[in-house]
């Protein structure tokens, strides 16, 4: 069996994006679910399988009634797509947690100020029943 440039690329990619998931999976990432790793696994461990085993493509082929084998551009294709797909999702869910990371500091920022705001209040009212109080005493 002759190997191809496009397969050992494939299947590194596919190894990389699968050994990614599987970490992030056991780390406990953030975001991380067992669907998403059940759809990196298929995914990625498709392409890798289709890039070993080019000829697995031909069965599919058939039973779809597709004739010609364009394994290595269909696959090349498929492989940026869901490259991009996944760097895209990454980078979506990390932006969401910035947001909301962010939002949540500024609530907190403008809590921790409105209650040294009432605090100034209620101190400025204590004094000012103290000083009421001494001006009845005195008259």
């Amino acid at each position: 069996m002759k190997i191809h440039l496009y397969q050992v690329i494939v299947v590194g990619i596919s190894s990389v994006m699968l050994y990614l998931g599987i970490k992030e999976f056991i780390n406990r990432e953030t975001g991380q679910t067992l669907l998403k790793l059940s759809v990196r696994l298929a995914v990625w461990g498709g392409m890798g399988l289709i890039a070993v085993y080019p000829d697995f493509t031909l069965v599919i082929a058939r039973i779809m009634g597709v004739v010609d084998n364009f394994n290595a551009v269909v696959l090349m294709g498929f492989l940026m797509v869901f490259l991009m797909l996944f760097k895209l999702l990454s980078a979506i869910e990390k932006i969401e947690q910035n947001v909301s990371e962010i939002t949540r500091k500024e609530a907190l920022h403008a809590a921790h100020k409105r209650i040294e705001e009432l605090r100034k209040e209620i101190k400025d009212k204590q004094k000012d029943n103290e000083t009421g109080k001494l001006n009845k005493n005195i008259s």
